[in-house]
Parts: C-alpha cells; sequence; structure tokens
C-alpha cells in the first residue's frame, strides 16, 4: 500500500483562535533602548494605494531601479502622554508601585476612564522617586486624539508604551519631561526605520474548516461524499479524544497579529496632506487631515483600526537608508 504524505492544513502556531478581549492591542515586549524617547506610537489605518520608490536592497535584483510598491497610510496625530508607571519585580512578575497622572487631562478621557477629582500629582511623583532602588521599570500611559482624525468617534484609545534609557532613573526623568506633552510620530521614528506593527486583524466570524485551516474539499467519490467541506477523519480510535490540532471550523479573524520589520518610507506633517489624499477620499475612512506615515506593504486589520507601530524588537539588519519616492498615486479608489 502506497502512503501519500503531505503538510498539515493550516498553522497551529497560533492558538485558540479566538476573537481578542480588547481591539486595542497590549505590548507585552519592549526592546532595549538608551536614547530618550518614546519606544512606540499609535496611528489609525487610512487605507492602501501605491507608490514609484527606487530600490535600495543591494541584495535585489532591481537594485537601484524604479518598482511600484502597495504602501499602507497611517493617520498618525500627535500622542498624548497622560501618565507614569513605576514597576518592581516581584516573585508573581512585575506589579505596580504607584502611577503619576499628568495634570489637565483631556475631557473626552472622562468616556474610557474614571478622571480622579483630588489628586496630588507632587505626592505620587516623591513616592516613585523615593522607590527607584526597587524599580525595575519605567513605562508610560499615552493616549490618542481619534476627534482630530476622520475616524468617527472621540473617547480616545489608551496603551501602555515603552520608554528609552539605560536605567529606571533615566527613564523616569524622561518620562517626567514628556508627562503632559504631545508626542509626534517625527519624534520618535525616522524614515527609512524599520519598526514592528501590532493591531487586531479584520474579523471573519464564524467560518469552517475549508476556509479557517485551508483543507482540500472531498472529492466525488470519497467516504460521506454528500458533504464536501468537512475533515474526512477527526481522529484515531485510539486514542479515543479528538486532539486539539484538527481542524474544526469556528471564529476566524479579530486575532491580535504582530507584523515584523514594516519599513517606513515617509513621515509627512498635516501640511503634506495633498499628496496622499485621492479624489473622494479613501474608501470608508474619508481624508486624511494630520500627520500621516507611508508603511511599505500591508497592515493587520481594516480602515480605521488602530495600530500601534513599535521600535523592532529583532532588526532584520537591513539597510535603513533614505527612501526616495518618485510618485505617491492619488487616483480614487471609489469602486476598486
Amino acid at each position: 500500500m502506497v502512503r501519500h504524505h503531505q503538510p498539515r492544513k493550516g498553522s497551529v502556531a497560533f492558538s485558540p483562535r479566538k476573537r481578542v478581549a480588547k481591539e486595542t492591542p497590549r505590548i507585552k515586549a519592549w526592546p532595549k533602548n538608551d536614547e530618550p524617547k518614546l519606544l512606540g506610537l499609535a496611528g489609525y489605518k487610512v487605507g492602501m494605494t501605491h507608490a514609484l520608490v527606487t530600490e535600495t536592497d543591494k541584495n535585489s535584483p532591481k537594485n537601484g531601479m524604479d518598482v511600484f510598491t502597495p504602501v499602507t497610510v497611517l493617520e498618525v496625530p500627535p500622542v498624548v502622554v497622560m501618565g507614569i508607571r513605576a514597576y518592581e519585580k516581584t516573585s508573581r512578575g512585575m506589579k505596580v508601585i504607584t502611577e503619576v497622572l499628568a495634570d489637565n487631562l483631556d475631557e473626552e478621557l472622562s468616556r474610557k476612564i474614571s478622571l480622579p477629582k483630588e489628586y496630588n500629582k507632587s505626592e505620587a511623583i516623591a513616592k516613585i522617586q523615593g522607590a527607584l532602588e526597587n524599580t525595575e521599570d519605567i513605562k508610560v500611559l499615552v493616549h490618542t486624539n481619534p476627534k482630530v482624525t476622520s475616524v468617527p468617534k472621540k473617547k480616545p484609545d489608551i496603551f501602555e508604551c515603552g520608554i528609552g534609557g539605560a536605567t529606571p532613573e533615566e527613564k523616569l526623568n524622561t518620562a517626567l519631561e514628556l508627562l503632559g506633552n504631545e508626542v509626534s510620530a517625527s519624534d520618535i521614528f525616522k524614515e527609512g526605520q524599520f519598526v514592528d506593527a501590532i493591531a487586531t486583524t479584520k474579523g471573519k466570524g464564524f467560518q469552517g474548516v475549508v476556509k479557517r485551516w485551508g483543507i482540500r474539499i472531498q472529492y466525488g467519490k470519497a467516504a460521506r461524499s454528500s458533504k464536501a467541506r468537512h475533515v474526512g477523519s477527526i481522529g484515531p480510535w485510539t486514542p479515543s479524544r479528538t486532539m486539539w490540532t484538527v481542524a474544526q471550523a469556528g471564529q476566524m479573524g479579530y486575532h491580535k497579529r504582530t507584523e515584523f520589520n514594516k519599513r517606513i518610507l515617509k513621515i509627512a506633517s498635516k501640511d503634506e496632506v495633498d499628496q496622499i489624499n485621492p479624489d473622494g477620499g479613501f474608501v470608508k475612512y474619508g481624508l486624511v487631515k494630520n500627520d500621516y506615515v507611508l508603511v511599505k506593504g500591508s497592515l493587520p486589520g481594516p480602515s480605521k483600526r488602530l495600530v500601534i507601530l513599535r521600535e523592532p524588537i529583532r532588526p532584520n539588519g537591513k539597510s535603513e537608508d533614505l527612501p526616495q519616492i518618485n510618485y505617491i498615486s492619488t487616483k480614487s479608489k471609489q469602486g476598486v
């Protein structure tokens, strides 16, 4: 008897495939960086277009040639550093020592959290400074400002962001300087740099095994061929149970995903929005009104989805030369 072997259908790398608890991704790992700045930035996915870019990869057969490449547009209005968190290391992991909140917090934050009525900022800062010996890490709380974009909401998104510095003391000093201030994309990243993109993917609802796992459709003369879009066998008699690796129907999409080493082609101010806005605006988004970032290739999620860009946690070592963009398509995307 001839046995035919083939790779398993679908990846079991991400399990369980269930909906994320929160659409705003939580980032657990931040790279080490001694530069005093934020290590991440949040923006809203606008859509995609294409650009004519001069290839700079020395290992590419198209090196030096002008090539069309798909690009994703992110609208990135300045984010606001609203708080500081100090962490200490315990036997049960990292634990928050205390928090410091900025003065004059945005009123729109009351849609998201309960704002303190009576708060002693100087006392909280003194508590962090007094516990620096036991402090393992310093992070900051950052919120977005969606009401100035074309995203139809006023409620800000809040996420925890890493900060650069060699010691907790340096990180604290940087955080205190940034507390309550706006930070723009050009303060964190530079053109040509590689970044990691973290976001929640498009939700596709409950799907069957053919779409969810990519198994083959049963051929006409297979056993029980009256049902074609199903797994031929969900397991052997022994062991008498169904393994978790067997492809089954269920939730597809709306998962948190990280894409490593996405290249930033351009960081532009809100004065340059005419260079990117197509006729009639972007489909399901509208017009870009603020600073924006062009990222080479695609990013997770639909339009209007929050995307967090992070300093690369495992750099690929490729050149970060300044990219030369010769043309950006502003042709209407309606009906495409």
